[in-house]
């Protein structure tokens, strides 16, 4: 429940500190005093839109905090443990809002996004406005009231789930229908360029070892011819060969080092030339010896390493890299392939998250049912308690699977008849304002009961009620109170007196600011302020002795 409420410079606040407790807590004042205005802090407290319009005139930023205790909020304290923004059995929610327009929010003094802030404030605090009586008009908000009192928060998350799986499922295969004619077109121009790449099927290496085989074999007469000349010239030329020219300088040496030994290494040297000589020419001899003229295999050589190159020219890439890019191909290929075979896997999913989805609405739906004709029961036997004796009060839940969505598959349809002998029709053909607003009071108090939140305002809901009416409502608010935390704008004595605590809101002006401030009553003041409420400015003995009636302490 909420404990305590800081307001700085919001609207025509200065500074403004409101302690609440257990029980049914009443805020009056005349109109125009801002009564409203600690609930428009506190829902800013809990995630609401800001600009800087609500700064008070003159302030630098608003400044707002609220503290609440965990002790009947397990999901809260749940959510702060899973968040890491636990800190004890208490917790306290702070925005800050500057003069540009930005705002922070804090858990526990600890900063986090805008989202947070409302997540956590939704298992916190409820807060019902005046405008209600007109939301309960649409079908979608009768059914959140109705899964409210029906509680069952796994089984809708679960549908919610299951949708949103069915949905992606029908939106990637979507996706794969709408790109399915672009891969078509795309496998075409694989097919085409894999047919030839296919048929001359490149290998990696081949083009740098058949080009130097051809440019081998192609000058095969020449390299033939060279080397052997180099042969003839080394070794084995009749009149003059290096081999012979060699030998006759290493007898002359020879012939020297025997007048001088220090020339005898100079005869090492030439030792060592001739055997080099004689190797070079033999390996020359072995090598032109190897040389065969093959023209065949020569313009065979010559057609593959021009269709390569031209099918590289093709394909706008090197001779070398053909064969990674036949390569790449055939992978992109078999892809293409294996994404046309996921059709009837993303069919089969498609079917197998709707048939779950189904489950789920149906579910959903047999539980509608169940609770529907509990609630009406209520709700109706309420409407007896607010000076409706003849109303009947009953819910219609229409199935179908073509409306199926995240809440299931019903649409649900709040019906009902104020006079004896009517037909049941939707609340807008009906209810007139006052019959609208004890109804929509009768579901609230009914569907808080059910849920976790542990502490409700409600915002001026009982206009356009009066009478003993007004005293009917008031003992609901107070009833609801004791398991509860009931925090009620009102201007109807009959509610206030019902309340726990009583706070009164004025406003003051010093000529040049307004300001807002709130009051809790004692039991003199509570007295005085019904009957004010009930007479106006003018108070006399007789209002003041109504008033005492009407104060339950």
């Amino acid at each position: 429940m909420i404990t305590q409420l800081t307001i700085n410079n919001f609207a025509i606040v200065d500074q403004l500190l409101v302690d609440f407790t257990t029980g049914m807590t009443a805020i009056t004042g005349e109109t125009g005093a801002g009564k409203s205005i600690a609930i428009d802090a506190l829902g800013l407290c809990l995630g609401n839109r800001s600009d800087a319009s609500s700064i008070r005139s003159g302030a630098d930023r608003v400044d707002i905090s609220a503290c609440f205790v965990l002790d009947d909020t397990p999901a809260a304290f749940s959510w702060l443990t899973e968040n890491q923004l636990d800190e004890g059995n208490e917790c306290i929610l702070r925005r800050v809002i500057n003069q540009d327009g930005r705002s922070k929010a804090f858990i526990n003094g600890r900063a986090v996004p805008i989202s947070q802030l409302k997540d956590l404030g939704q298992l916190l605090i409820q807060i019902h406005g005046q405008h209600e009586p007109q939301r309960l008009l649409r079908s979608d908000y009768q059914q959140l009231l109705l899964n409210h009192y029906m509680n069952e928060r796994s089984l809708l998350s679960q549908m919610n789930q299951a949708y949103k799986q069915w949905k992606t499922a029908c939106q990637t295969y979507q996706q794969y229908q709408t790109s399915r004619q672009e891969r078509e077109a795309h496998i075409q121009l694989l097919q085409y360029q894999l047919k030839e790449l296919n048929e001359f099927s490149p290998i990696e290496g081949e083009y740098q070892q058949i080009d130097e085989e051809y440019k081998r074999l192609s000058n095969s007469e020449q390299l033939i011819q060279l080397s052997q000349q180099s042969v003839m010239l080394l070794d084995e030329a009749e009149e003059y060969n290096v081999s012979n020219l060699l030998n006759s300088v290493k007898h002359t040496v020879q012939e020297l080092s025997a007048l001088d030994p220090t020339l005898s290494d100079i005869c090492n040297l030439l030792e060592d030339a001739s055997i080099q000589i004689k190797e070079a020419s033999y390996e020359l001899r072995h090598y032109s010896e190897s040389l065969e003229l093959d023209p065949a295999r020569v313009m065979q050589l010559e057609q593959r390493l021009s269709k390569q190159i031209a099918l590289a020219r093709k394909h706008h890439v090197a001779p070398e890299a053909l064969p990674e890019l036949h390569q790449n191909l055939l992978a992109e290929f078999k892809q293409i392939n294996q994404q046309d075979e996921q059709s009837e896997q993303l069919k089969a999913d498609i079917n197998k998250y709707h048939q779950v989805t189904l489950e789920l609405a149906s579910k959903l739906h047999q539980k509608r049912l169940a609770v529907s004709k509990t609630l009406a029961k209520k709700v109706t036997a309420i409407m007896h308690e607010l000076s409706m004796p003849n109303g009947q009060f009953s819910i219609e839940i229409a199935y179908d699977e073509n409306r199926l969505n995240e809440d299931g598959a019903d649409q649900v349809t709040f019906l009902v008849t104020t006079n004896a002998g009517q037909l049941a029709q939707p609340l807008a053909k009906v209810a007139s304002g006052g019959e609208l607003s004890r109804i929509a009071l009768a579901i609230q108090v009914l569907t808080a009961q059910k849920m976790d939140t542990p502490a409700l305002i409600f915002d001026e809901i009982d206009v356009g009620i009066s009478g003993s009416t007004a005293a009917k409502v008031g003992q609901l608010l107070r009833q609801l109170g004791q398991s509860t935390q009931v925090i009620t704008v009102t201007h109807l004595p009959q509610v206030a007196g019902q309340a726990n605590q009583h706070y009164f809101v004025s406003k003051e002006t010093n000529g040049k600011q307004t300001s807002t401030d709130m009051q809790k009553l004692d039991e003199k003041g509570r007295i005085n302020e019904l009957a004010r409420l009930l007479g106006g400015d003018k108070i006399t003995n007789a209002t003041l002795a109504n008033a005492k009636e009407l104060l339950i302490i």
